[in-house]
């Protein structure tokens, strides 16, 4: 006869609420946030922005000669490293560099700068320069680095003018960077209300919109440029001529992010959550603000990210051509015009430094707004 196995009545375990984890729950930000994690080149192209933005924004501290600075003894000076050892062979603490002297070349009679090797100048942290608004807040005459004087540092050589080409990169950079985040930020207002206006209401405001739209994107950029830059009066201040820039900027880019607005208020707009809102009452500002914007606010990052390298481009293509930032104020596109002759970059290659700089900026965007992309992308694990 088969016994029956006894049972006991287990305990029920307590019921504990699960934590929150990211597998269970996360923002659509925190989601962006994760996925961009992952993206290793992103987060180092963030870093160098960063890192270039903050030496924009302390350029005239970090520059060791002013914008004006030049001597006509030093034109079209190499390059000078830092040295630790001298020419007897001693090891120095204290990085150095020797003053230059001129003479010719023997075969074909070019100024050349040699090294005086009897003269050495060491490398100053918190050096006295040339007298600048620090922020723009109060006067201070301290630099990051340089030589006390009579010594000079060129640690990117010189321009045709003795100019320091490493002071003029930073100092540059204020322009170079900043007018296309600037413009970017104009066109994004403009590109959300007017492709905004468009999709929601739609009709003959929607047929008035596009038709300039098509009216603006149909005029060669080029000749665009130019017609607008002849506007501009000659010899106006230098932040007069800024604000100008970005006007023109502002006025060419907002066309495409106005239609992709456009395009997804059409698709939202009928949504059931959308017509729930219309039917309880709620107004058409707070139903775009509230409840459109935030269906796309992550491919507006994204393309936001992505069209600041066609500014920059832009910018440095306007000012290479003259048509945009003039002398005495400088931009890297300003700094790039003395690379436009072959013998020049022959004979000085080092000219061509403020290009190299170009295009690590457009490149560490462009990689960023790949990340950001593929951070945005709900389908993408």
């Amino acid at each position: 006869m088969k016994t029956i196995p006894s049972f006991k009545r287990q305990k029920p375990e307590t019921l504990r609420p699960k934590k929150n984890t990211d597998a269970n729950y996360s923002s659509q930000w925190r989601l962006m946030y994760l996925r961009f994690k992952k993206h290793k080149l992103a987060q180092i192209s963030l870093f160098i922005l960063a890192l270039l933005y903050t030496v924009a924004l302390f350029a005239q501290f970090i520059a060791p000669y002013g914008l004006q600075s030049y001597d006509s003894k030093y034109v079209n000076v190499p390059p000078m490293g830092f040295k630790f050892i001298d020419a007897d062979g001693k090891f120095h603490i204290k990085p150095f560099v020797y003053e230059l002297k001129s003479t010719r070349d023997p075969e074909t009679m070019r100024k050349i700068f040699v090294s005086d090797t009897e003269k050495r100048h060491s490398l100053q942290f918190f050096v006295k320069g040339e007298e600048y608004k620090f922020l723009g807040l109060f006067k201070t005459s301290t630099h990051l680095l340089g030589v006390k004087e009579p010594g000079r540092v060129f640690l990117l050589g010189t321009d045709g003018m003795g100019r320091d080409l490493f002071s003029r990169i930073i100092l540059g950079s204020q322009i170079s960077l900043s007018i296309p985040l600037v413009g970017v930020g104009i066109s994004l207002v403009i590109g959300l209300i007017i492709g905004g206006i468009s999709g929601y209401f739609g009709g003959w405001l929607d047929s008035i919109i596009q038709r300039v739209i098509e009216i603006i994107r149909s005029f060669p950029t080029l000749p665009l440029w130019m017609a607008l830059s002849a506007a501009i009066p000659p010899r106006i201040p230098v932040v007069t001529m800024y604000l100008y820039i970005v006007i023109i900027f502002a006025f060419i880019g907002w066309t495409d992010l106005a239609r992709v607005v456009r395009g997804k208020f059409i698709s939202l707009k009928n949504e059931d959550y959308v017509i729930a809102a219309k039917i309880a009452g709620v107004g058409s500002t707070k139903i775009i603000v509230k409840h459109l914007l935030p269906g796309f606010i992550s491919y507006l990052v994204v393309a936001t990210t992505l069209a600041i390298p066609g500014m920059i481009l832009a910018e440095t293509a306007m000012s290479f051509l003259g048509l945009g930032i003039r002398s005495p104020a400088t931009s890297w596109g300003v700094l790039l015009q003395e690379a436009q002759k072959i013998e020049n970059v022959a004979l000085y290659p080092w000219k061509l430094f403020p290009l190299g700089i170009v295009i690590l900026t457009v490149l560490t965007y462009n990689f960023l707004g790949d990340g950001l992309r593929d951070a945005a992308d709900p389908y993408k694990k």
